[in-house]
């Protein structure tokens, strides 16, 4: 079954929704529509930043850029980094890569890292058969070794969420944290389906900072549940497909790309 077309398909307009409701605002980075001149502001504020299309999924097109000091600039875009002397040439390297294609600039995050590289999670939000929302399942995405996206459709690792995320938080505050994102997931998937209640599932990729405030990068309306078939606990991929299945919808689970973790 293909998924059904919703008007929640652009991402900048679910973050204009979700920076609406006052207490969502809080974990949701700054994101506006990509020009020369909000990209040239993002970076002067924040110094880091990811931009990505306005409708878009499994990570494709989504670039880092950063200013690196004074007027040198770079950006990667899957493993290939560009570096520039100055913002216009930059600027013109990137607009002749997206070309009309519509983006989004968002305040870059400083996530948890495992191995020198970024990890974010993946929470499943869905319908269950009597309607009401539920998280499904958490995993955790470890960032290919040469990109900047942790998606495992990109060559991501997953991971069960506490086991990266203890290490960095410890055991208590890790199993706070998880739960903390498993709320803000549930309070986004009931704000959103009031614009569309015929959508049943939503996949929410949130990162942790160095101080452990979750930020929602994104949120998905048709996600894949690919991710988890590559942790221990199977009983989280069960209830995906068994809540998706009450709805109507199956899913084609061959997932090649993303990497299963090794044992701990």
């Amino acid at each position: 079954m293909k998924p059904r077309r919703t008007k929640l398909i652009s991402k900048l307009v679910k973050t204009t929704i979700i920076r609406k409701d006052r207490e969502l605002a809080r974990y949701v980075p700054r994101t506006v529509p990509m020009s020369r001149k909000s990209l040239s502001g993002m970076l002067e504020q924040y110094g880091m930043v990811y931009i990505k299309p306005t409708i878009g999924a499994l990570g494709i097109g989504v670039m880092r850029v950063e200013r690196i000091r004074g007027e040198e600039y770079r950006y990667q875009d899957g493993k290939a980094k560009h570096v520039f002397s100055s913002f216009a040439s930059m600027y013109a390297s990137i607009r002749r890569r997206v070309g009309a294609k519509p983006y989004l600039v968002q305040r870059g995050i400083d996530m948890l890292r495992h191995l020198g590289r970024p990890f974010d999670f993946r929470v499943m939000v869905q319908r269950n058969p009597r309607g009401q929302w539920e998280c499904t399942g958490t995993v955790a995405r470890l960032a290919h070794p040469k990109k900047i996206v942790t998606n495992g459709s990109q060559g991501g690792t997953i991971y069960p969420s506490v086991q990266l995320l203890q290490r960095a938080s410890g055991t208590r505050k890790a199993h706070r944290l998880i739960r903390k994102m498993e709320v803000i997931s549930l309070q986004t998937a009931r704000l959103l389906s009031q614009s569309d209640p015929a959508l049943h599932v939503f996949g929410l990729d949130i990162a942790v900072d160095r101080k452990h405030r979750p930020w929602m990068l994104e949120v998905n309306t048709n996600p894949d549940p690919c991710p988890f078939t590559k942790v221990p606990d199977a009983s989280m991929l069960r209830k995906i497909l068994r809540y998706a299945k009450a709805h109507g919808q199956t899913y084609d689970l061959h997932c090649m790309k993303a990497r299963r973790a090794p044992s701990p």
